[in-house]
Order: structure tokens, then C-alpha cells, then sequence
């Protein structure tokens, strides 16, 4: 499922991640999602602090590495998400961890 990469319940906008891995790599068919309390559609995103054109769309998926972030009218600019494409990585789930957690750790290339 979908997997909020700020706390649960935050009013902020948040940048959501599919599959809900991290790091995030290019090659796992990543999907963002901009969610947040403000307007739906009016989502701006930005790659590497640039503008990028996906005006509008909530949701879309990763062709290119770079730094996301995305601003929704109403709730502010997200947290940002590092997509890189290295190509062996030692992943962990992407929700929030606590000392004693069970956790599967996923080493991929």
C-alpha cells in the first residue's frame, strides 16, 4: 500500500512513495503521490529545486533520478524524496521505525 514518508495524521503536505521502500531507486517503477489538505489538483512539483512539468497531476510516475519535491495549494511544500539509480541497494520498509521493530531488510541490485 501507499506509505507516508511524514508523520501520520500531518496536516502539511505529504509526498507518498510506491512501493514503499527506501532509498527510493529509478528502476522499482516508482510512483510519487502529493498528499496534503490543500486543493486537489493544484499540485506543483519541482525536480532538483527546478519547476517540473507535472502541473496539476496529484500523481505520477518516476522516469528520471533527481530530487522531488511538491507544493499543494493550502498545505505547503512537502519534505523532499531522493530517487537515485544506483544499481545495488540495501533497502528498508519506508514507514516510520521503533527500536525493536521487526524489520525486512531488502538487498537488491
Amino acid at each position: 500500500g501507499w506509505c507516508p514518508l511524514s508523520p501520520t495524521g500531518a496536516q502539511t503536505t505529504q509526498l507518498l512513495v510506491e512501493p514503499p521502500w527506501r532509498p527510493v531507486v529509478l528502476w522499482d517503477g516508482v510512483t510519487l503521490t502529493c498528499q496534503g489538505s490543500g486543493t486537489t489538483g493544484a499540485t506543483t512539483w519541482y525536480k532538483d529545486g527546478q519547476h517540473w512539468g507535472q502541473e496539476g497531476r496529484d500523481q505520477f510516475t518516476v522516469t528520471e533520478s533527481g530530487t522531488y519535491t511538491c507544493d499543494r495549494s493550502g498545505s505547503g511544500l512537502s519534505p523532499t524524496m531522493t530517487v537515485s539509480d544506483d544499481w545495488l541497494v540495501l533497502q528498508v520498509p519506508a514507514w516510520a521505525l521503533l527500536e525493536g521493530d521487526k524489520v525486512t531488510l531488502r538487498c537488491r541490485g
